[in-house]
C-alpha cells in the first residue's frame, strides 16, 4: 500500500455481513422474470452444504477422495444403539473437518425401524451470521 492509495477523507468500504450463496439442486426455483435458477443464500446455503457433506460418500468428490462420510455404509448395519452412536460420531467428524462455517452443538440420531430409516437432527451455529440453525432429515437405505 503506497501513500497515494490512502485517502483520509474517504474510508475504505468493508462488507459488514458475509453472505453465502449456493444453488439448490434438489428443488431448483426458476425465476419467471429472468428464466434463471435463483440461488439460495445465507442459512439455507449452509444447510445445503451440511446435508451434502453428510450424504457424500468417500471417493465421490473429485481430487479429494477422503472428503465425505461413512454414513451410507452404516445404514446397512444392524439397527442398534452402537450404530446410532457411530452415525452420530461420523456426522460430527465430517462437519468439524470440512465445514468451517459452523459450530456443531448437537447431533441427534433416532432409530425409526418402522420406516427402515434414521431421523437425524443437527443443531449448529453459523459463525459469520451468529445464528442458530437446525437441520432435520431421514437417512434411508436405497437398496
Amino acid at each position: 500500500m503506497s501513500f497515494s492509495d490512502f485517502n483520509p477523507i474517504r474510508p475504505r468500504t468493508v462488507a459488514a455481513v458475509q453472505t453465502y450463496s449456493d444453488l439448490d439442486l434438489r428443488d431448483p426455483f426458476i425465476s419467471p422474470y429472468s428464466k434463471d435458477v435463483v440461488p439460495v443464500t445465507d442459512i439455507m446455503a449452509v444447510k445445503n452444504s451440511v446435508r451434502n457433506l453428510v450424504l457424500t460418500n468417500f471417493y465421490e468428490t473429485p481430487f479429494d477422495p477422503f472428503k465425505g462420510s461413512n454414513v451410507r455404509a452404516l445404514l446397512f448395519e444392524n439397527a442398534n444403539p452402537y450404530t446410532q452412536m457411530a452415525i452420530n460420531k461420523e456426522i460430527t467428524r465430517v462437519l468439524i473437518q470440512y465445514e468451517p462455517r459452523v459450530n456443531v452443538t448437537a447431533v441427534d440420531v433416532v432409530d425409526n425401524s418402522d420406516m427402515n430409516a434414521y431421523l437425524v437432527t443437527i443443531n449448529f451455529n453459523v459463525i459469520a451470521l451468529n445464528t442458530q440453525a437446525a437441520l432435520n432429515f431421514y437417512l434411508e437405505r436405497l437398496r
